[in-house]
This record gives C-alpha cells, sequence and structure tokens, in this order.
C-alpha cells in the first residue's frame, strides 16, 4: 500500500507545472488549486478570463492565468495546432476556432512545453476532456496503445487498507490479446510512479485456470502468459474472488504466485472494467480516482464529473509524478 501523503509530497518534490482548463467555470477546480498553492504541491497555471476570476476570488490573482483570448502565445499555438492536424483536413480558420477553446488550448501548453500536465473532466465529458491530448499530444511512438486505469482507494472490512489499480476502465472497448498485455504493461508503470511497494497483477476473467473455456477466456490466458515485467507477480486466468480472497484463491488455484493479494486487476473489456470499478465505489465505500490515461508522451488525466475537490487534488499530484523529467 502507497502512502497519500507521501504521494503528495513526492509530487511537490518534482516542482511540475499542470494547467486547469476548467478553472473559469468549475468551483472544485478552484478550491483544489487554491490548496495545490498553498502546499505547493505543484504550480498551476489557470484557464481563463483574469478579470472574471479576479471577480470571482480575489486570491486568484497571485495566480498564473492565461486567457485562450489574448495570450500571447495564440498565434503560435495556432500554427502548432495546424501543422498537427493539418493532413487529417484542419484548416487554418478551424485551428483558429479550436485554440480558443479552454481544452484544446491547455492541451497545446501542455504539448509546446508550457505545462508539464492537464487535468480536466469535473465540469464535461471524459471525449470531451481527452480529445484534444489523442489528436495533438498523442502516444510516446506512432502506434502506441492510449489506456486508462482506475485507483481505487480506501478501506472495508474485506479490502483493509490495500488500494488497486484497475484496467482498462475507460477506453479501449474490446482490447485485443497483445493489448491487454500493453496495458498491463502501462498500468505498471502508473503503479511504480504512485509507489506501490510490491505489485502483484491478476488477468481477470468469469474462468479461474480453464474452469471454464470460451474465445474470452483464451484471449485472457494466452495475454497472461505473454506478460513478463521483472519484480511483477502476475498470474491469470482468475476470477475476481481468486484474485482477491486468500482463502478462495487456496481452493480454487493452490497453485497461483498470487494467492488472493492482487493489486492490479486487468479487465478483458471496457464492459466489466467500468461496472466493477463503480460497483466498489458505491458498494464498497471505496473512493475512485481517475481515469489516469496511460501511454501518452505527456500526462493529461481525465475527472469524473461526480469528483470531489479532494479527487482533483489526487489526480494533479499523479499528473505531476507521470511528467517525465526535463534536462
Amino acid at each position: 500500500m502507497f502512502d497519500i501523503k507521501n504521494l503528495l509530497k513526492r509530487a511537490k518534490q518534482r516542482n511540475k507545472t499542470i494547467i486547469f482548463p476548467e478553472a473559469g467555470f468549475s468551483d472544485r477546480t478552484i478550491e483544489a488549486v487554491k490548496f495545490l498553492k498553498k502546499k505547493n504541491i505543484c504550480n498551476v497555471i489557470l484557464v481563463g478570463d483574469e478579470s472574471s476570476l479576479a471577480i470571482r476570488d480575489k486570491s486568484l490573482v497571485k495566480f498564473t492565468i492565461m486567457n485562450p483570448k489574448t495570450c500571447p502565445l495564440k498565434n503560435k499555438l495556432v500554427k502548432h495546432l495546424y501543422a498537427k492536424r493539418k493532413e487529417k483536413g484542419m484548416t487554418m480558420e478551424e485551428a483558429e476556432r479550436l485554440v480558443t477553446d479552454p481544452y484544446y488550448f491547455a492541451t497545446l501548453l501542455v504539448d509546446i512545453g508550457v505545462a508539464d500536465g492537464m487535468v480536466a473532466g469535473a465540469e464535461c465529458s471524459t471525449k470531451r476532456s481527452i480529445k484534444p491530448a489523442l489528436q495533438i499530444i498523442k502516444g510516446a511512438k506512432k502506434d502506441t496503445l492510449i489506456s486508462s486505469s482506475m485507483l481505487l482507494i480506501g478501506k472495508n472490512d474485506f479490502l483493509k487498507k490495500r488500494n488497486l489499480l484497475l484496467a482498462d476502465c475507460g477506453l479501449n472497448e474490446n482490447p485485443t490479446c497483445e493489448q491487454l498485455v500493453t496495458i498491463t504493461s502501462q498500468t505498471v508503470d502508473t503503479a511504480k510512479a504512485l509507489g506501490f511497494d510490491e505489485i502483484n497483477v491478476a488477468f481477470l476473467s468469469y474462468s479461474t485456470k480453464g474452469s471454464a473455456q470460451s474465445e474470452m477466456t483464451e484471449k485472457v490466458k494466452k495475454a497472461a502468459e505473454k506478460f513478463s515485467r521483472p519484480a511483477v507477480v502476475s498470474d491469470g486466468e482468475l476470477q475476481l474472488d481468486t484474485a482477491l480472497r486468500s482463502d478462495v484463491a487456496k481452493i480454487k488455484s493452490p497453485q497461483s504466485p498470487i494467492q488472493g493479494n492482487a493489486n492490479i486487476l486487468i479487465f478483458p473489456d471496457l464492459n466489466s472494467g467500468n461496472i466493477t470499478y463503480k460497483a466498489m465505489q458505491m458498494f464498497g465505500g471505496l473512493t475512485a480516482v481517475g481515469p489516469i490515461l496511460q501511454g501518452l508522451k505527456k500526462p493529461v488525466n481525465d475527472l469524473s464529473r461526480g469528483c470531489s475537490v479532494e479527487d482533483i487534488i489526487l489526480v494533479s499530484a499523479i499528473t505531476a509524478l507521470q511528467a517525465k523529467e526535463t534536462k
């Protein structure tokens, strides 16, 4: 289990700059960035109109505020966006229009290095907040898969103090065997960035070690066989109870190296992943943080529209930890 206080402390040590495109119309975002600045967890850039933000909260005059309509970098951003998207049919006029959109504006500032990462989604759908990143920042390589994971934190009588990473719960609808391997590797990287002290990966299915057989179970089984990372324990295919309960694991899969101690859960498809994390959140009393995007060249992270101020603070710290060190 990683410690949240330690996570915030480590984010503070990175001294990264995070941009918030929803600052101009999100009360939760304003409360979160005030805390982030007060505790020096990260540097912050607010997107919005300076006068409106100052009227809304006088303390914001001390913040860095960038207005998409008046920013001195506007022409540079228009040309940058046009160069990125002209092969997809984007015109200069469309680029000029999109640069004034707070989500595109913030994403472009991340792409050119003004900010190290972006956090958004408290006031819009996932598609709205991450579409610019998928178009502009893209993956580390041309064919890099972009995936997501959800961090489940808190404690209950069952999990005690165990934190979980669940993937993919937000982007890839029906990943192939090879894509599952990639998603797993990316999620392990996220776990390491977060400070997980040990990593146990369970590839989930409705079957445990051949108790049922189908095209779906075979996909999970093959992904588990192909995945391998040093110092990472992994196994599959496993049912959820086998992955999380030691007493069940002793009965259903006594040879499993995980023995009910999984803290990364890999789902065969988006349906099962999304439904499970919401069920854990609602019925298990856990807090879901994310989705945390994985595979982008620079970090852009989404928020649930039902997020709390604390969620925004945590995702901002995670974004700072994901950002690469600059020379």
